[in-house]
């Protein structure tokens, strides 16, 4: 971090601004099971929940719904349900759930690869596989979490679909389109959408520091990139409080996205 305000609060870090970023992909959500899948989302969702989303559904990663909104790494202290894995997949298959995963890479129609490097054939690196990665994008609201933006990462043409981007889906027909929708892919450099009239991906804000030229250089493709580019919405000095002293006071975002 950074300075401090004149209220003796330390400046946002990165990785706070990227909690935020995070959290404002559940804003309005209602009652549905949000499903992070890292720590900074992990945090957001909870962040979301303490603040302008309280009826976000929490589960404790394993089986049971929480009641309460527990500081990371600590269970729950309140048990509302019972979220079995049968359960979970068929809120996955209902859509009552928005998903922030990974991406080992994704391209710019916003096609997800989780599954390996290379040819499909004789792939250089296998990864965690496609897992539920076509169920929940023609399923569910799919956004993205992505730590360390690369162009490793941020690639011309995935080497395997295992999310289903715009375009696939498109050309799928209406049974994929139906309930096909990508809200955001956010990184440690700033948060991308796809509100263009191709559906590709465009750069949303930047995150406090980041330059334009740092993402255009770490992606490996040609972004939208609107006229006046706006900077990540920041922490209020409320939501820095729960971050530090509630959701998580050891610190855990600062590993995922270090100063």
């Amino acid at each position: 971090m950074s300075g401090t305000g004149t209220t003796g609060i330390a400046a946002a870090s990165r990785a706070e601004y990227c909690v935020v970023a995070c959290a404002e992909a559940w804003r309005g959500a209602g009652e549905i099971l949000a499903a992070p899948m890292g720590t900074v989302p992990a945090i957001g969702a909870r962040l979301a929940r303490l603040t302008f989303s309280p009826g976000l559904l929490l589960t404790d990663g394993e089986a049971m719904l929480m009641g309460d909104t527990p500081a990371m790494g600590t269970g729950p202290g309140s048990v509302e349900g019972w979220l079995p894995f049968r359960q979970h997949l068929t809120l996955t298959a209902t859509g009552r759930r928005h998903v922030m995963m990974g991406a080992s890479q994704i391209d710019r129609h916003g096609n997800q690869n989780i599954s390996c490097i290379g040819d499909w054939a004789r792939p250089a690196r296998q990864l965690l596989g496609v897992r539920g990665a076509p169920v929940n994008t023609l399923n569910n609201p799919t956004s993205y979490w992505i730590p360390k933006h690369s162009a490793r990462v941020f690639v011309e043409h995935v080497d395997m679909v295992s999310g289903v981007g715009y375009e696939r889906a498109a050309a799928a027909g209406p049974s994929a389109t139906r309930y096909h929708r990508i809200p955001e892919v956010i990184s440690d450099l700033g948060v991308f959408d796809f509100e263009t009239p191709e559906r590709t991906m465009r750069l949303r804000s930047l995150h406090p520091g980041v330059s334009l030229e740092q993402v255009t250089g770490a992606t490996g493709f040609a972004l939208t990139i609107p006229a006046e580019v706006p900077l990540t919405r920041e922490p209020t000095e409320a939501e820095l409080r729960l971050i530090r002293e509630v959701i998580d006071p050891n610190g855990l975002r600062e590993r995922e996205v270090p100063a």
